[in-house]
């Protein structure tokens, strides 16, 4: 390496340090303090993650050490935040001597000046560049076919070209003009609804789950699975299993999941005797699912509070997620049980499993930590000051781990700062507000007393003590990165935020040039007209197309980004359809999880793998296979309301609705789980599989009546009997001629 590259490779480490901990820093206290306009901020956010990802992503991973193209990254980089600091400028009003026109630039919508247009334009070209870097062409070629499709329909009108025929959803389209300032300089797109979504949950949430990671509560959840599962025969598979939903709710990303325990869970299955594609494809199925568990849903479920309409609360949404997530892990458990069985698998040794406290300090960080987060979004607080309490939580709890290399009067004087903060912060209460400067009001902690009854209000409190604990937490991250011993610890936490977030951030800034066309133009609308008329009142025929368009987008797109494309584009269709708008968003959100272990492109398959020292493909194959429920359960909540715990549209929710489904379902999952592992009690020969699968397709097919004729308890009873005779059978006969399904 020469010296010149020496130094841009330093350079370059040194800038994404500094930008991974500015994008951290600024969007934990952005979203809790109004400093800047909406805009702004998402410009900010937005900015710096482009910056970051030309600094990461090189032009191609071949040309990564080429330092005449390492020179055009940096050029770009700063190129793209160069764009976005025009839109900061043109739009606080602190800089209004610099407005073009005398006017901001959101008032100025339709008559943007040619500078306008000229940062604008560079900006898409940036933003989809970097979108192709960090996640690959299908969502910039997405894009920018929306960006033809609107372009084409205004030459149409205005240059008499050829019409596109009804089938490809004409409508007025717009002017390239038209396009940025729809897509860029306004709020619609590059920083509209997609980023905002990224910018309030979803990158809070990589935040917080890597502080947690480096807080060790991930060691709690590898210890508490082994103790729940580890004497289980297959202990060591059902303990991957577990600690992937436990982990997975957290960070909500499917291949971070995955490489997470897989680490830890993957060399003990492999031990265990289990094949390294089978070892690996458990690993992925379960990380794939951790994003559906409540109450986190790894940010999901924030997501959807912002695009489910009518408005949902967080509690609807984690009730509604709470027995398809069990129903998912049940089944994987299952059959990784009943595999177990077959191949001969014990549990772990059993000192082993004893030996494992769970009474410790990670313990109480991971406990904590959930607690805190949970019950602030229970009583009502917002999910980002929920999320930043629990974070204020994790680093208390981190200054106090022994892990932790620093001295015991660094610790004393970290939790010092923060507890001086907090209590300063506290004394603002008796302030009178109007006294303070507007824009220093909100530093202020709330009250306690409530104006109405002139007393005492535990909201209240518990409101004025997180204001406080979150300046005492913007303290304590200070001082860790001031403090030397601490800030490595700091730094790693901050740069693993950033590199997760990166893909993240550059998505939603693509798939927002979407949005902004779609919304702009009213193509939805069409759409969903399009294909309603292709299906006419036809719901399983819709539900299967939805389902191909989100494995097929989701290849090698972070499900996240999957499914905020779905719903802007078919989440009005369900409706129409006659399915709840929460159970539609649902279905949509659980098959952009799914296509992560979807083949060919199955991400966390690939994750797994690359641990497990097995072949790509036959890796992806187990997880598909392992994970198989999980394309079935999104169409029975949708015909069978009642596992969501919702009443059907124009009916209403009884106990045997929600048991009936339940019953059901539990027992397809158990049919479905002995076909696959071909075992039950002994094993199955391939006639006996054959008709467990039957089974489970009765019990598990969306199927409540043919005709006008009521079937759907009928059908359930007979794949249940199925079910049962097969089984005893299988018990008292044994049936002792199976291959080894290692061998499969």
């Amino acid at each position: 390496m020469t010296e010149g590259s020496s130094l841009l490779t330093k350079l370059n480490r040194h800038l994404v340090i500094l930008f991974s901990v500015l994008l951290c820093l600024f969007t934990l206290f952005a979203v809790n303090y109004k400093v800047l306009q909406p805009q702004s901020s998402l410009a900010v956010f937005v900015g710096i993650g482009l910056l970051l990802c030309y600094l990461t992503f090189p032009l191609h991973p071949k040309l990564a050490n080429v330092r005449s193209l390492r020179l055009v990254d940096f050029l770009l980089a700063f190129a793209a935040a160069a764009c976005c600091v025009y839109v900061i400028v043109q739009t606080e009003p602190v800089f209004e001597a610099w407005w073009a026109n005398g006017s901001s630039l959101g008032n100025r919508a339709g008559g943007e000046t040619q500078t306008d247009y000229v940062v604008g334009l560079i900006g898409l070209i940036l933003v989809l560049e970097a979108t192709r870097r960090s996640i690959g062409l299908i969502v910039p070629l997405l894009a920018l076919a929306f960006v033809a499709h609107s372009y084409y329909c205004y030459g149409s009108l205005r240059y008499d070209w050829p019409m596109m025929p009804d089938w490809m959803l004409p409508h007025a389209g717009q002017s390239m003009k038209d396009i940025v300032s729809t897509t860029f300089l306004q709020s619609l797109g590059v920083f509209g609804p997609a980023a905002s979504v990224m910018f309030k949950y979803v990158f809070l949430f990589v935040v917080f789950g890597s502080f947690l990671e480096m807080s060790g509560a991930t060691q709690f959840i590898i210890d508490f699975a082994t103790k729940t599962f580890g004497r289980v025969r297959g202990g060591p598979a059902m303990v991957s299993v577990m600690a992937s939903g436990l982990m997975g709710s957290l960070s909500g990303s499917a291949v971070a999941n995955a490489v997470t325990t897989g680490t830890f869970t993957i060399p003990m299955m492999r031990s265990a005797r289990f094949p390294n594609h089978i070892a690996g494809g458990i690993t992925a199925a379960a990380a794939s699912g951790g994003a559906l568990v409540p109450p986190v849903m790894g940010a999901g479920a924030y997501m959807m509070l912002e695009l489910v309409q009518p408005q949902v609360t967080f509690l609807a949404i984690m009730k509604a997620a709470l027995l398809p997530a069990i129903l998912f892990y049940l089944s994987i458990l299952a059959v990784v049980f009943l595999y177990s069985r077959r191949l001969g698998v014990d549990g772990l040794d059993t000192t082993e499993a004893t030996k494992k406290s769970l009474a410790n300090f990670d313990a109480i960080v991971f406990v904590g930590a959930l607690t805190t987060l949970v019950g602030l979004l229970g009583v009502g607080f917002s999910p980002f000051r929920s999320v930043t309490g629990s974070l204020a939580v994790i680093l208390v709890f981190a200054t106090m781990r022994r892990e932790l290399d620093i001295s015991n009067r660094a610790r004393h004087m970290a939790l010092a700062s923060f507890f001086i903060a907090l209590i300063l912060s506290q004394l603002t209460v008796l302030l009178d507000p109007e006294t303070v400067p507007g824009i220093f009001r909100q530093f202020l902690a709330g009250a306690w007393i409530d104006p109405r009854t002139d007393s005492v209000s535990t909201v209240l409190a518990i409101g004025s003590i997180l204001d406080s604990a979150i300046i005492g937490m913007f303290v304590l991250l200070l001082f860790g990165l001031a403090n030397p011993a601490w800030r490595p610890e700091v730094i790693s936490a901050f740069i693993k935020s950033a590199k997760n977030g990166i893909a993240l951030v550059a998505a939603s800034a693509c798939v927002g040039i979407i949005i902004g066309i779609v919304q702009q133009t009213g193509i939805a609308t069409d759409f969903s007209t399009v294909i309603k008329g292709v299906v006419e009142s036809n719901l399983f025929l819709a539900l299967t197309g939805i389902m191909v368009c989100s494995l097929i987008l989701g290849m090698g797109v972070p499900s996240v980004v999957c499914y905020l494309l779905m719903a802007t584009l078919m989440g009005s269709l369900l409706g129409e359809l006659g399915v709840q708008p929460l159970i539609a968003h649902l279905f949509i959100f659980y098959f952009g999880m799914m296509s992560m272990v979807t083949p060919p492109v199955a991400l966390a398959g690939y994750a797994s793998a690359s641990i497990a020292e097995a072949p790509i493909m036959k890796t992806s194959f187990a997880a598909f296979r392992f994970s198989l429920v999980g394309f079935t359960l999104p169409f029975m909540f949708v015909y069978r309301p009642a596992l969501c715990l919702l009443a059907p549209v124009g009916g209403e929710l009884t106990a045997f609705a929600v048991i009936h489904a339940l019953t059901a379902a539990t027992i397809g999952i158990l049919a479905l789980a002995a076909g696959l592992a071909g075992c039950l009690v002994h094993p199955l020969t391939l006639f006996a599989r054959t008709i467990m699968f039957l089974s489970a397709a009765l019990l598990l097919a969306p199927i409540s009546q043919i005709g006008e004729m009521q079937v759907g308890l009928l059908v359930d009873l007979i794949g249940a009997t199925i079910f049962i005779v097969c089984g005893v059978l299988n018990a008292t006969r044994g049936e002792n001629n199976p291959t080894e399904m290692a061998a499969s």
